[in-house]
């Protein structure tokens, strides 16, 4: 059993358990497929890229590498929405991405995965955006500094996007 297979386990036991203790779930549900829920992910991140591209050329590149973060997360949650889930956890979320490419059950590029995951620092990937959100987020550099990687963060924002929606409407 993979890795995304025995986390998605653990995120549906912690939603179910969370539920029945009266909670807001902070894991994964599986439900009908919502499609006015997809549009709005699909309209969140397409926003969220607008911000990219607000945030840049008003001198605060550091607050667009968020923004690229939240594009593909959105992307995320409108995949998962066409197969029927909900997540309100990040891990959550992209385990079932890995799971449903594992699964040949859709054909996403890792990248968009890696881009998101937490990584050491012997697997480091240039793509990856969690790791910069959370330097430029939490730390104190006000600026990328370096305009090639704000523009190769907006590139996969556009095709992460393009993908999904290629995914959820087809």
């Amino acid at each position: 059993m993979s890795h995304a297979s025995n986390k998605i386990k653990w995120c549906l036991k912690k939603a179910q358990k969370e539920i029945k203790g009266g909670k807001k779930h902070r894991g994964l549900i599986k439900k009908e497929a919502d499609y006015d829920e997809i549009k709005k992910h699909i309209i969140k991140a397409e926003h969220n890229l607008s911000a990219v591209h607000y945030f840049s050329n008003g001198g605060f590149s550091d607050w667009a590498i968020s923004a690229v973060f939240y594009c593909i997360y959105h992307c995320f949650l409108a995949i998962i929405s066409k197969f029927g889930y909900e997540s309100r956890n990040q891990e959550c979320t992209i385990s079932l991405i890995k799971y449903l490419n594992e699964k040949n059950k859709l054909n996403l590029n890792n990248k968009f995965m890696n881009a998101l995951e937490s990584y050491n620092e012997k697997d480091r990937h240039e793509t990856n955006v969690i790791e910069k959100r959370e330097f430029y987020t939490y730390g104190t550099s006000v600026s990328l500094g370096n305009k090639e990687e704000l523009l190769n963060s907006i590139d996969l924002c556009k095709e992460c996007l393009d993908k999904t929606k290629e995914i959820v409407f087809s």
